[in-house]
C-alpha cells in the first residue's frame, strides 16, 4: 500500500493545473478584491525602482535623471574596492540578520509548542495577549526600555548580576562590542516572539486530534507528542516561513542599531540601512546609497532562489 500511495502522490504532484477563462470568471470576486493590493504593490513596490538609475550616475537632484552624468559602475567599485568599511557593514548586517532569523524562528516555534500544551483557556488567553503586545510597541520605546533595564545607574539587569555576585560592579553594556549583537537579538526576540507564534499556533490547530489520542493510548508523553506529531505536522509551515525570512536576512534593522549604537561599538553596529542613510542623505551622495541598496536587494533575491532550490531538492514545501 505504501508504494501505491507514493505513486498516487507523485501523479497528483505532476498534474498541471490549467487556468481557463471559465475558472477566472468563477473566481471574479476574489480577483477583483486583489486588484487594489496589486495596484498598491505596483505603485509603491515596483514604480520606485526607476530610482536605481541613480546608482549609475553622478546624480544631482537639480539635474534629475536625464541630465546627471553617467558614471557606469563607479559607485559599486567604490563600495567593494575603494571602501573597506562596506565589507564590515555587510558582515554586521548578515550576522545580525542570521541571529534574528535563527532566534526568532526557534523561540516562536518553542513558544507555540508550549502555549499549545496549556489546557485552561483563561491563562492561555492572558499569556497570548501579553506576548502579542510588544509587537505593537515602537522600536523607539523598545530601545528606551532596553536602555533603562541595562543602565549602569539603577538598571535592573546590573542590580541582579551584582547581587548574585556575577559582576563585582555595574557595567555599561552598550560599550562592549561582544554584547551588541546579543542585545539586538534579545530585543527582536522579546518584541516579535508572541506575534510570530500566531502562524505556528494556527498550523498546530489544523493537526488531526486523533493523532494525539492514538499517541496517548500508546503511552506517549507530551514531549514525545511534540516531537513526533506536532513538529512534523507544522513542518510545511516552518519551511515556507523560513523561505520567506531568508530573503530578508539582510534587513537586519535600522532603528535599534541606530538608537543603541555609539562610537565605541560602531564597528559592529553599522548596517547597510545606516550606511545608506549616511551616504545617501547625510552626505548627499545618492549614487553610493542607491548602489548599496541595489546590492542588498540583489542578494535577497539570490538567497530566495537558492533557498527555494534547496527546498525543491529536499522535496520540501517551497515558494515556487
Amino acid at each position: 500500500m505504501t508504494g501505491v500511495k507514493r505513486i498516487k502522490a507523485e501523479r497528483v504532484k505532476n498534474v498541471k493545473v490549467k487556468i481557463t477563462w471559465k475558472e477566472m470568471v468563477k473566481q471574479k470576486e476574489l480577483i477583483l478584491l486583489s486588484v487594489p493590493f496589486v495596484v498598491y504593490i505596483l505603485l509603491f513596490g515596483y514604480a520606485p525602482l526607476i530610482g536605481w538609475v541613480m546608482a549609475f550616475q553622478k546624480y544631482k537632484p537639480a539635474l534629475g535623471f536625464f541630465h546627471s552624468k553617467f558614471i557606469g559602475l563607479d559607485s559599486f567599485k567604490f563600495l567593494f574596492v575603494d571602501n573597506p568599511d562596506f565589507i564590515r557593514v555587510i558582515r554586521n548586517t548578515l550576522a545580525m540578520g542570521v541571529i534574528n532569523l535563527v532566534l526568532g524562528t526557534v523561540f516562536a516555534i518553542g513558544f507555540a509548542l508550549i502555549l499549545n500544551e496549556v489546557v485552561h483557556k483563561t491563562p492561555k488567553k492572558i499569556v497570548q495577549t501579553v506576548s502579542y503586545l510588544p509587537h505593537f510597541l515602537s522600536m523607539i520605546v523598545v530601545c528606551g526600555i532596553l536602555k533603562d533595564a541595562l543602565s549602569i545607574d539603577g538598571g535592573i539587569v546590573n542590580e541582579i548580576l551584582v547581587k548574585v555576585n556575577i559582576l563585582s560592579e555595574p557595567i555599561n553594556f552598550f560599550t562592549y562590542k561582544s554584547l551588541f549583537w546579543p542585545i539586538v537579538g534579545f530585543a527582536n526576540v522579546w518584541k516579535e516572539t508572541g506575534w510570530n507564534s500566531i502562524i505556528y499556533l494556527a498550523a498546530i490547530t489544523a493537526i488531526n486530534p486523533d493523532l494525539y489520542e492514538a499517541a496517548s493510548i500508546d503511552g506517549a508523553g507530551r514531549l514525545r507528542k511534540m516531537w513526533n506529531i506536532t513538529l512534523p505536522g507544522i513542518k510545511p509551515t516552518i519551511f515556507i516561513l523560513l523561505l520567506i525570512s531568508v530573503g530578508g536576512v539582510l534587513n537586519a534593522g535600522f532603528e535599534i542599531q541606530y538608537l543603541l549604537g555609539n562610537g565605541l561599538v560602531q564597528s559592529v553596529s553599522q548596517t547597510i540601512d545606516i550606511y545608506v542613510l549616511k551616504f545617501g542623505i547625510s552626505q548627499n551622495n545618492y549614487s553610493i546609497g542607491t548602489a548599496a541598496g541595489i546590492f542588498r536587494s540583489m542578494v535577497s533575491i539570490i538567497l530566495i532562489f537558492l533557498a527555494n532550490s534547496a527546498a525543491r531538492a529536499a522535496d520540501e514545501e517551497r515558494l515556487f
